[in-house]
């Protein structure tokens, strides 16, 4: 008795079930009442087609049942059979760079010359891998990708500890050429548990991709631009680490992250679904048991390419991934910090405070900078650029200063210093070295006596280190070292005279009864 022939209103839903709804393929045929072969084959019959699930409601029947009669007629030709027959290993070998299918091709030909010219090749070849679960691969070269994204839903388990339910976040990445996965649960989707998750995936696999490709969360984009995102400072520190570039998905462009998106489907039916609802006493009691469960899932072989994600992962991106570096990422603290009324901030933890450029420490508002630091580095933002970057000083009460970020007038004094004015006195005599302290000694703030010392000593310019020296002497026998008293007497010519005696310039008191001699005080 010949089988009934299906209708094309079973046909219609047939697609709509499996392809809008999603329902796999046996519970669409219990609701249909056919065969899942059947299913399987109006399924595939419909992609090869080309047609667009937006066209099913406005076609004809009579256009629809030619056009799925037309695919299935061409499923049955010999020469069809012959070339998809090649698809699974051509998946394979366009994975590695150079391939392309303009060589894949003329391999064919060579092989089988009576076969499908290059369009037509192609076009097949395409319409195969739109038809089958690895579609989403087939632009990916082994080593080059790396996507990652947090899914949209928790995971809700229950504390043991608690009684509570406990919400987990999940997040997911997965290679672009074979599509091997990896999810951790955390407990947050901050900066730690971003960063952490991202390691995890890499230490999981063995290796490091060229490229990082994580959607447009604030953990890994601070500035949203098409053309040139602000990557966050501590997620792209993490990436140099690793030797990654970051290339973040576009904001409204779904086909960038198409990849992560059904990996993260995936990740509901064949992790989540079975361990909601199920008590657990730790994070990493959490995460054991969706380690198992993810290699079942890496371990189960595709629908159309009868390769499992771990065996291709193993045939073709275990050997194109980077090696990893001897370390983990040392994971930095981040700290907000005032900008001082003197161009510093402090670091708490160590209580030691560093310089910023001058310009950025204003009254009202007050500036706000990022302190980014580990055990060896403190690093500080504005705007989410980095300004400046020092080795860690954990001197308490300790200032680490540049030069270049003091105003004018407070770089000049940092150039100078008393040992550098005593040390250059020195070279123009010891009278000079004595002024040059006396000087110094007279300020209680001892930048206030540079400019004198300066002008001091720049007297020796014009009249020569060794007037210099005489002059200085000359003016410490009268009591005084200052710089104007000093440039009169170099002016005057007067450096060159002797000390006069005291008697000469104090007149002999004349002998009376009434003046009591030296004796008189023994």
């Amino acid at each position: 008795m010949a089988r009934r022939r299906i209708g094309l209103v079973k046909i219609k839903d047939i697609i709509r079930y499996r392809l809008v709804a999603g329902m796999g393929e046996r519970r669409v045929a219990r609701a249909v009442g056919v065969s899942r072969t059947a299913v399987g084959k109006y399924i595939r019959a419909f992609q090869l087609s080309g047609l667009e699930l937006s066209q099913l409601e406005s076609m004809a029947d009579s256009a629809l049942e030619e056009t799925l009669a037309g695919v299935k007629t061409l499923l049955k030709s010999s020469r069809y059979q012959e070339l998809s027959g090649r698809f699974p290993s051509m998946l394979l070998e366009l994975k590695k760079k150079g391939m392309t299918l303009q060589l894949l091709w003329e391999r064919y030909l060579q092989d089988y010359p009576q076969g499908y010219q290059y369009s037509q090749f192609c076009l097949h070849f395409h319409q195969w891998c739109n038809a089958s679960e690895v579609s989403m691969h087939i632009e990916h070269k082994a080593g080059e990708e790396m996507f990652v994204d947090w899914a949209g839903d928790t995971l809700k388990v229950i504390n043991g500890n608690t009684g509570q339910e406990w919400p987990l976040e999940q997040f997911v990445a997965i290679l672009g050429a074979s599509g091997l996965t990896y999810v951790e649960a955390r407990e947050t989707q901050q900066e730690e548990d971003w960063i952490r998750g991202n390691e995890g995936a890499m230490w999981y696999w063995g290796g490091v991709s060229l490229a990082l490709i994580p959607d447009c969360t604030k953990t890994a984009v601070a500035r949203i631009d098409p053309y040139e995102p602000g990557i966050n400072p501590v997620f792209d520190d993490f990436a140099k680490h690793y030797g990654m570039v970051i290339v973040p998905a576009r904001a409204r462009h779904p086909k960038d992250k198409a990849l992560v998106e059904n990996a993260v489907r995936l990740v509901y039916q064949r992790i989540s679904v079975h361990l909601s609802g199920k008590t657990f006493y730790s994070l990493k009691e959490v995460n054991e048991a969706i380690r198992d469960l993810l290699e079942k899932h890496n371990n189960r072989p595709f629908q159309k390419l009868e390769i499992s994600r771990r065996e291709l992962f193993e045939k073709v991106e275990r050997q194109a991934l980077a090696p990893l570096p001897a370390e983990r990422f040392p994971l930095k603290s981040v700290a907000m910090a005032t900008v001082q009324f003197n161009y510093h901030v402090e670091l708490h933890e160590d209580i030691h405070y560093y310089s910023v450029p001058h310009y950025l420490r204003t009254k009202d508002p007050k500036t706000q900078v990022k302190i980014v630091y580990d055990d060896r580095v403190v690093a500080i933002y504005y705007d989410n650029m980095r300004i400046v970057q020092y080795m860690r000083d954990r001197a308490p009460n300790g200032y680490t200063t540049l030069a270049e970020h003091m105003p004018p007038e407070h770089r000049w004094y940092a150039e100078w210093s008393r040992e550098r004015f005593i040390s250059w006195a020195r070279t123009m005599g010891s009278q000079v070295e004595t002024v040059i302290a006396k000087v110094l000694d007279s300020h209680t703030y001892a930048p206030q006596g540079f400019r004198v010392c300066l002008g001091i000593l720049n007297l020796a310019k014009p009249h020569g280190a060794e007037k210099l020296n005489k002059a200085c002497r000359r003016a410490l026998s009268f009591g005084t070292y200052s710089y104007t008293r000093i440039r009169n007497i170099l002016a005057q010519g007067l450096e060159q005279e002797r000390q006069p005696q005291l008697e000469l310039l104090s007149p002999r008191l004349p002998e009376h009864e009434n003046l009591r001699g030296r004796e008189y005080f023994n």
